[in-house]
């Protein structure tokens, strides 16, 4: 009898252990912490900055005439100008027609017998008269270059698409007399433009670039104004244009007709052609 309780003390004892062994080394069961949400991620001050200026740059080219207005592929313009000298007229203006086939074509005829005309062919121009053509001097090639690299229509055509290109919203300005929004563009060779926005219709009526003069170093502001909008095939188009040149009046341009997509003759921009304005038969044209 007291070998038996030895034994079951010790098989009691045994299964005690081997009870607790069991229950230490079985798998711990708990219900999975809930999931988190990812939070999204937070924009920068400056992201935020460049998304609006995009947003103001998209309304202007909306306002333009969106899509119609980024192909158009050649504009005519007649109208008359007039230059200025420290502010002050020179002469009594001039009549002239004005050819653009994009993105780097542009002929001037001037006088009413349009008999002297300015070509502009990439980096090359001329000037054609009844003597033929002769280049013109390269100091005026690359004043017209650089307007045209600083051009309201190479800005919204082809800056805004450039990726390196920094856009800065500026905030709020008066500009020509409107209450505008102003952004700037900086592309990769640390070139600037400002673009003015009316605050109402979106249409830029204002464009500033500044340049530094490769011979004295001097920086020089340029500025042009953009007023009296008028339709023209779905597209807005300026009719009176004024440039600034270090504050002072330089020009002035007042337009009294605008034709967009009429196929130009080719011939037109050839200074060697012969072309002649006044024999040339136009294709149907949009007005």
């Amino acid at each position: 009898m007291k070998r038996f309780l030895q034994i079951l003390v010790l098989v009691c004892s045994v299964g005690s252990h081997a009870l607790v062994h069991a229950q230490s080394t079985a798998p711990q069961s708990s219900s999975p912490a809930p999931t988190q949400p990812n939070p999204a991620p937070a924009i920068s001050p400056d992201q935020e900055n460049a998304r609006k200026a995009r947003a103001i740059i998209d309304q202007g080219i909306q306002a333009l005439g969106g899509q119609t207005y980024l192909t158009i592929r050649d504009r005519e313009q007649q109208g008359r100008g007039y230059s200025f000298h420290h502010g002050t007229a020179n002469g009594g203006g001039a009549i002239f027609w004005s050819f653009t086939e994009f993105p780097d074509k542009e002929r001037v005829e001037l006088t009413k017998e349009r008999d002297i005309a300015e070509l502009y062919v990439g980096n090359q121009a001329w000037e054609i008269t009844y003597k033929g053509p002769h280049p013109i001097e390269q100091k005026d090639v690359d004043d017209y270059a650089r307007r045209r690299r600083f051009s309201l229509d190479t800005v919204l055509r082809t800056w805004v698409n450039d990726p390196r290109v920094v856009l800065l919203f500026d905030g709020f300005a008066v500009a020509a007399q409107h209450p505008a929004q102003q952004v700037t563009l900086i592309n990769a060779q640390d070139e600037s433009v400002t673009l003015y926005f009316d605050n109402d219709t979106h249409l830029p009526v204002k464009k500033s670039f500044s340049w530094r003069d490769p011979v004295d170093r001097q920086k020089n502001l340029e500025e042009e104004v953009y007023e009296n909008y008028r339709q023209v095939s779905g597209v807005m188009a300026p009719y009176n244009l004024t440039r600034y040149f270090n504050g002072d009046m330089a020009s002035q341009r007042f337009l009294n007709s605008v034709t967009i997509n009429q196929a130009l003759d080719e011939a037109m921009f050839d200074p060697h052609s012969g072309y002649n304005p006044n024999k040339a038969v136009k294709p149907n044209s949009k007005r």
